[in-house]
């Protein structure tokens, strides 16, 4: 281990080192145990019929040449399964916006499952869905997101009426009061493509119904919040029937592992048939079908600033294209509320947010849960000020920072930021570019002939999970904890074990918690022994999304560990005849601070604890187990009327400089320099936190240059395939340098904030800083993601054509 640099970590032993995660063993060793790797004696598996169509009526259905196949057991249909089960939630105050995992009647989007097919190997599920024969008749359909909201367009679900699901304008602060009295205004469109995580583990689900027990099993490679609940409540039956068994390895989610729909349908098919069955989605399944696609946001903003760089205020109206169903897709415009100015001074802000359905695939929530694309709005903007009003982006930024002495500073929205240094990682992160170094690099690259440019984003990445959006979102909806939770327990030869209620997708929380817990206790982490319970022995868990693993069930685990700690003190406090306030705890040994002689060992305290209860306090109760479950911290309350609330309790902030180059003569984007500097307080895992920042930069610059779920007019997914939806490689990620800052949260056990989002939330916008400040050159700019090749070759063509046409 390595010390840690800044005096934050000075107060603890095992927090802030390198340490090897826990997890790495099996996973590097080919031990990991995955949805997949379940193998049930029995097992049947699932093949589905989907929808070619993005809008039609189901005439008919014919499956009985499927059902006479040798292998099948069942061909289902929508038709008998929605009579059994309960629809899924649709997330906002929408009843009539109805969703099941098989379509009943009509299809809503292309790729949309009709008909699902359970036969003894996934081969002979696919050969009897092709013999599913469906009669359908097509009608009207809509795929533009702006032209969904006209009042005469094809209705998606009739039912509800108009296609927008939710809208709401809230105005926090005297926005028309600072337009009016700031000397200039822009005003511009941003456009967020959709895109995803696109794992590499598609969804799986495989459920197995016990009649003699009345208990349903589920291994699914899950991320999501309530889903033991969600799933008992669909398929009508009580919570305490679901065993949901969270040890199994997740092969990456970043948000979209929701799998209801899969799950919904698999255990329906398992207690029917009294076999265990599985769904393991193909790709194209998985793309088209899998609801696993992210936001499709449009962004119209103005900003009102001075002669001086303030900017004042700001109005913006972002509409969503969630696709055909709604879930939790509508409130990932709510996560912005929670930093809608960024890490700015802007005073007062008009959001005007709307949710829209169209025919195509629905949204789910993907890393950032909708932050990633305003902060790209917002960054886009503070560029254009820079440029409109020929001052350095750089400038303009350190003007409108919130200062390091300001916090906790309180948004117009109603979110107070816990805390920050801003301007210190900015500078931090141009020197460690070194940003002098890189100027002269652009220079050179352009002597050359290339366009090339510097990109800077400053980003806020909100963490800690609350449920504040949800009643913001939703009247009827008064949820307002998000808890987590985590149990401690020392066996009677010492060895601690904690267990926690949630499973994993790449977050390495048996190695935060071991840390977390290890340091409580001050035994070395890598004695701790870290479980995942199932749902039935689970303690409350909302899972590991909103970057909010390390604030809560860090936390947690630390509540248990400390409970823990304090009865081993009460234990010798009575044992040597002191008062606490006399004993230090050194190592999980107990002595008199001013008698080091007069001690007690930690297996001799774990010893009276379990086995000698004539040498335990009066009252206390044998044996050393305890949980603890933490409340979000700032949480706990509804929303205002007019819609302010702390959305969040921690802010962390991340820098992102970017140097890159355009081939003019093919529009080929190559990054030269990346550098993040990166503050989410008291990092628990370095190594951990900066293998979620290069992934997240990796991931962000998917979302920047290449990756788009593109529909054609017809409803029809273009981009199915990794032949079309293009992933970064090797080649196109850069050498990335993570500068890292502590400012610690006063608001977390031990000032840590989240970090699971870094990377992703800030640089799509830096690259694309980067990109527009090439495009500069040459008069032109792309305010649309992702900045393919060809999206920039047509806007390179079209500046060539006007300069000819000017000369």
């Amino acid at each position: 281990m390595t010390d840690p640099k800044h005096p934050a970590y000075n107060a603890f032993k095992y927090i802030g080192r390198h340490r090897r995660a826990v997890e790495h063993r099996r996973f590097v060793t080919g031990q990991g145990h995955y949805a997949a790797d379940v193998a049930l004696p029995g097992l049947l598996h699932v093949a589905i019929v989907a929808s070619p169509y993005a809008s039609a009526r189901i005439v008919s259905i014919d499956t009985s040449t499927a059902l006479s196949m040798p292998g099948v057991h069942d061909v289902l249909t929508g038709e008998e399964l929605t009579a059994q089960i309960e629809p899924m939630l649709p997330g906002v105050d929408a009843a009539k916006v109805a969703r099941y995992p098989l379509a009943k009647g009509v299809v809503r989007y292309a790729g949309e499952w009709v008909v699902a097919v359970a036969a003894e190997t996934r081969a002979l599920a696919e050969d009897a869905a092709e013999m599913v024969m469906i009669e359908y008749e097509q009608t009207p359909h809509v795929i533009d997101t702006e032209g969904a909201m006209a009042e005469d367009a094809p209705r998606v679900h009739p039912d509800h009426g108009p296609n927008v699901i939710w809208q709401r304008k809230f105005t926090w602060g005297p926005v028309d009061e600072h337009f009016a009295g700031a000397k200039h205004q822009i005003n511009y469109r941003a456009r967020w493509a959709r895109s995803s995580t696109v794992p590499i583990e598609t969804f799986v689900a495989t459920c197995l119904w016990s009649d003699a027990t009345q208990i349903l099993d589920v291994w699914a490679s899950i991320q999501m919040p309530k889903y033991p609940d969600l799933l008992a409540k669909c398929l009508r039956i009580p919570g305490n029937s679901v065993r949901v068994h969270f040890d199994v390895d997740v092969g990456g989610s970043y948000g979209v592992k929701r799998g209801l729909k899969h799950s919904i349908l698999v255990a329906y098919l398992a207690k029917k048939l009294g076999r265990p069955v599985r769904f393991l989605e193909d790709r194209l399944e998985n793309m088209r079908g899998g609801d696993m696609q992210g936001p499709d946001r449009i962004f119209d903003v103005s900003l009102a600033f001075d002669g001086d760089g303030t900017i004042r205020s700001m109005r913006m109206r972002a509409v969503d294209d969630i696709g055909a169903y709604s879930g939790r897709s509508p409130l990932q415009l709510g996560k912005p509320v929670g930093a809608i100015v960024g890490p700015y001074r802007i005073a007062s802000v008009e959001y005007d947010a709307y949710s829209v359905m169209t025919n195509k695939t629905p949204q789910e929530a993907v890393r950032g849960f909708g932050q990633a694309p305003t902060n790209y709005a917002i960054e886009t903007g503070i560029d254009k000020v820079a440029r409109f009003l020929g001052m350095d982006r750089i400038a303009l930024r350190r003007k409108n920072l919130i200062g390091k002495d300001e916090f906790p500073y309180l948004i117009p929205s109603g979110t107070r930021y816990d805390s920050g240094d801003y301007e210190t990682v900015l500078d931090k992160s141009l020197s460690a570019a070194p940003f002098n170094a890189i100027e002269q690099q652009r220079d050179a690259l352009r002597a050359q002939g290339m366009l090339a440019g510097i990109g800077i984003s400053t980003c806020l990445e909100p963490s800690g999970g609350n449920s504040a959006f949800e009643p913001l979102f939703n009247a009827k909806n008064e949820t307002t904890t998000w808890m987590d939770s985590c149990l401690v327990r020392i066996d009677l030869n010492g060895a601690v074990t904690a267990l926690m209620g949630t499973s994993t997708s790449g977050q390495a929380h048996e190695t935060l918690v071991s840390t977390v817990v290890g340091e409580i206790l001050q035994k070395d982490p890598d004695t701790v022994r870290v479980l995942h319970a199932d749902s039935l022995n689970a303690l409350p868990s909302n899972s590991p999304v909103g970057s909010r693993m390390a604030i809560m069930l860090g936390g947690a685990a630390a509540g248990a560990a400390k409970i823990l700690k304090s009865k081993l003190l009460t234990i010798a406090a009575h044992n040597l005849g002191v008062n606490e306030d006399a004993l230090t705890y050194e190592d999980g040994n107990v002595f008199i601070q001013d008698e080091p002689a007069r001690r007690l060992e930690w297996d001799a305290l774990v010893e009276i604890a379990h086995r000698k209860y004539h040498r335990m306090p009066t009252g206390m109760e044998p044996g050393l187990q305890e949980k603890f479950c933490w409340e979000v911290p700032t949480g706990g309350q509804l929303p205002t009327e007019d819609g302010r609330v702390q959305m969040y309790p921690c802010h962390s902030f991340e820098c992102h400089v970017v140097l890159a180059s355009i081939d003019p003569d093919t529009g080929k984007t190559t990054l030269h320099r990346y550098v993040v500097g990166h503050d989410c307080g008291v990092m628990i895992s370095p190594d951990v936190v900066h293998g979620m920042t290069y992934g997240g930069v990796a991931h962000g610059l998917g979302a920047a240059l290449l990756e788009k779920f593109a529909y054609s007019d017809e409803g029809q997914l273009l981009s199915g395939t990794f032949m079309d939806y293009l992933l970064p490689s090797s080649a196109e990620v850069p050498s990335i340098t993570i500068v890292d800052h502590c400012t610690p949260s006063p608001l977390t056990v031990f000032g840590q904030k989240g970090s699971g989002e870094a990377g992703y939330l800030g640089s799509p916008a830096a690259i694309a800083s980067a990109l527009n400040d090439a495009l500069s050159t040459i008069d032109t700019s792309i305010d649309e993601l992702p900045m393919t090749p060809q999206a920039i070759w047509r806007v390179l063509r079209k500046a060539s054509f006007s300069t000819k046409e000017t000369t």
